[in-house]
């Protein structure tokens, strides 16, 4: 690129232009994030030097401004082009320490503060903490599989009980030291180039099949992998924390609606009255914030929450008096983050940059820094990290002995228990059944119906966006303070529904990608006018959709594509089902009319499409129920034909509810792990 050096100059002047207030894109230092970015990405950098040698020829560096946006203008819908734009504002609109943005120019152009104590881009990067090794012992009471949200409240329900516990975990113990580093291109909101937790990027590809059929090989930062953070936490240690329990009718859908073609829409097994115990435990031992006296779709006791809401936000009244005209009822979202300092952690300091990244002050709450440290406290639980179970053992009568794990030297070792606990996630739960395979069970444990890794959901979540005449977004974290459960159920001829909410805070380069216009073009003197202008007055409202299950998105192994351990792969197939896609355009709908009703002066926003769905909220693929014929686990959560093999995550929701899933997936491993450790 050298070459072209002054030629990408003055191309970069005209994506993000100079203007009577600010500099062009090479002030904003969008040319120094060029440089670094196309040395490592070779095929950007070729197609945009092939490019830029047919600009050459025009004599571009020597034209007017004009002449020069004329003949960009030819080009702007190119892939080549269109990637460049999108280069420009990752230059100019992330953060400093990639390359970009000196000094933060941009976001003090903006208005955006990003609240951290270490600067714009947090704290010094650093490398991934070192794993934690097995002690060598080789009999337990207990071995859990995933140290996520589930795995963590069975470890400690189970070592408080006096198990002697095995907690395995394939990603590494993380926390805001160590792991903390805003980059706001490689986190779990916009993993652009990699991500903060693991897996590695590299040994660890999934196989997708798109919607025509054509099979993919993803990295794990791609959209269609559908990661779930792997670390110690998971989710927990960088989500959004919305502690939602699920609507009373997110029990029993099919009684209610009936079972639409071709899905495999089923009752849970068990109500919200028996779910109610196990959900005011984990809130408490959690600590969550919020208004409980609120939520009247619940329809069971509950306690308080241990805190009072988070702050309002700029957007909180505005969208409060729009509720109002509409007859909307409203209330504060429930958050697992501190609004006041709790259990010897801080308060949330209001950062803005908060889902996708570990907190700054520990004040979000999640399984590592509650249930697994206390797990750990008992000295009943032993963690060991960066390890990957590659097959759980049976005897020759087919019990359930142990599993077989890999370290990170990659020797395999064998351990032993009289229980043994899958949390690792809906999709790699249903893997790892289907790799164990065994005479009894030759296409994998619990598999014998074929119902292993069938039904994966996630949460479909229609976007609405409203321009407004003023301030309706800040750069305070969380962000999300309003929301609604009126569309959650009773929805003329829709199946279920789902909840809508303000947004979390996000961070500008993000708002770049998600935000803007369908009609605004992504370069030039207008795009870089509405992002000074509009940042701090575009409002999203969204929300999970009660998905209805399709038996046809599933996980099934990838045979020809295999990881560094030689383990077949997961391949994720399958779309929504209709119903879902209806259901979404619907909770569109009625975000837009809320916005409207607001005084949004104009709404916009991407309809929703017939895609799989899974993500961070992926649950069904191991669903429980009563008959051994169409689930795979029992109602607690034991699978079936296995006295002592047990599911404690998102995969044995039938139904994956209208709501952010973490507090029931917690809820129901409580119950599970407590079912267990009864003598």
């Amino acid at each position: 690129m050298a070459e072209h050096g002054p030629l990408l100059r003055a191309v970069v002047a005209r994506l993000f232009p100079a203007d009577t207030r600010d500099g062009d894109g090479n002030a904003f230092g969008a040319l120094t994030y060029l440089d670094r970015h196309l040395a490592t990405h070779p095929s950007d950098r070729d197609s945009i030097d092939a490019a830029l040698d047919v600009l050459a020829g025009l004599g571009f560096a020597e034209l007017s401004p004009d002449d020069q946006d004329a003949a960009l203008t030819r080009h702007e819908n190119e892939p080549w082009f269109i990637r460049l734009a999108e280069l420009v504002a990752e230059g100019v609109y992330a953060d400093p320490d990639n390359g970009g943005n000196p000094d933060a120019i941009s976001w003090a152009m903006l208005g955006y503060r990003h609240g951290l104590p270490e600067g714009p881009s947090g704290p010094p990067a650093q490398p991934a903490p070192a794993p934690r090794h097995h002690s060598g012992t080789r009999d337990y009471d207990t071995i859990i599989i995933g140290a996520d949200a589930g795995g963590g409240v069975a470890a400690a329900v189970l070592a408080e009980a006096g198990h002697h516990v095995l907690l395995l975990e394939r990603g590494v113990e993380r926390s805001y030291a160590d792991s903390g580093h805003r980059d706001h291109l490689r986190n779990h909101r916009l993993s652009l180039y990699g991500h903060n937790t693991g897996p590695d990027l590299e040994g660890n590809p999934r196989v997708f099949v798109d919607s025509g059929g054509v099979e993919h090989i993803v990295a794990p930062h791609a959209p269609g992998y559908h990661n779930l953070a792997a670390a110690v936490g998971s989710g927990t240690t960088l989500y959004g924390a919305m502690a939602w329990r699920f609507h009373r009718d997110d029990f029993r859908m099919a009684s209610l609606y009936g079972v639409p073609e071709g899905s495999s829409l089923v009752d849970w097994p068990i109500d919200h009255i028996e779910l109610a115990p196990w959900y005011n435990r984990v809130e408490a031992e959690l600590g969550v914030a919020g208004d409980a006296t609120r939520h009247s779709h619940e329809g069971a006791p509950r306690r308080p929450y241990a805190m009072p809401p988070l702050p309002p936000a700029p957007q909180t009244a505005t969208l409060a008096r729009g509720a109002a005209s509409l007859g909307i009822s409203t209330l504060a979202p429930p958050l697992a983050i501190n609004s006041v300092p709790h259990d010897g952690r801080g308060a949330c300091i209001g950062c803005g940059s908060c889902v996708g990244f570990p907190c700054p002050s520990d004040a979000k709450n999640g399984s590592h820094n509650t249930f697994i440290a206390r797990a750990r406290a008992t000295g009943r639980c032993e963690l060991v990290t960066g390890v990957v179970v590659t097959h759980i053992d049976t005897d020759p009568a087919g019990r359930v002995v142990g599993v077989s794990f890999a370290a990170p030297d990659h020797a395999v070792r064998s351990v032993r228990a009289r229980n043994v606990v899958l949390a690792a996630g809906a999709i790699e739960t249903a893997r790892l059944l289907l790799n164990s395979t065994s005479a009894r069970e030759p296409d994998g444990i619990g598999n014998n119906a074929d119902q292993v890794g069938r039904h994966l959901q996630g949460h479909v979540y229609p976007q609405a966006y409203g321009l407004f005449d003023h301030e309706v977004h800040g750069s305070v974290g969380p962000g999300v303070t309003i929301g609604t459960t009126q569309f959650s159920h009773g929805n003329p001829g829709i199946v279920g529904g789902g909840l809508l909410a303000d947004d979390f805070v996000l961070p500008p380069i993000l708002f770049w990608k998600a935000c803007l216009p369908p009609d605004l073009r992504r370069w030039g003197r207008e795009a870089k006018a509405f992002m000074r202008d509009n940042f701090h007055k575009v409002l999203r409202l969204t929300g999970p959709v009660h998905e209805i299950p399709n038996p046809a998105s599933r996980v099934t192994l990838a045979r020809n594509v295999r990881d560094r351990w030689d383990l077949p792969v997961a391949r994720l197939s399958g779309t929504i089902h209709p119903e879902t896609l209806r259901t979404a355009l619907y909770m569109q709908q009625r975000a837009f009319d809320w916005l409207d009703a607001s005084g949004a002066s104009r709404h916009w926003g991407p309809a929703p499409a017939m895609t799989l769905s899974a993500g961070q909220h992926q649950a069904g693929t191991c669903r429980m129920g009563t008959d051994p014929a169409r689930s795979v686990t029992d109602t607690g959560g034991r699978v079936w034909g296995h006295d002592n093999l047990y599911v404690c995550d998102g995969a044995v929701q039938p139904t994956n509810g209208g709501f952010n899933p973490f507090l029931t997936i917690m809820a129901m491993s409580y119950r599970t792990a407590a079912g267990i450790g009864s003598p």
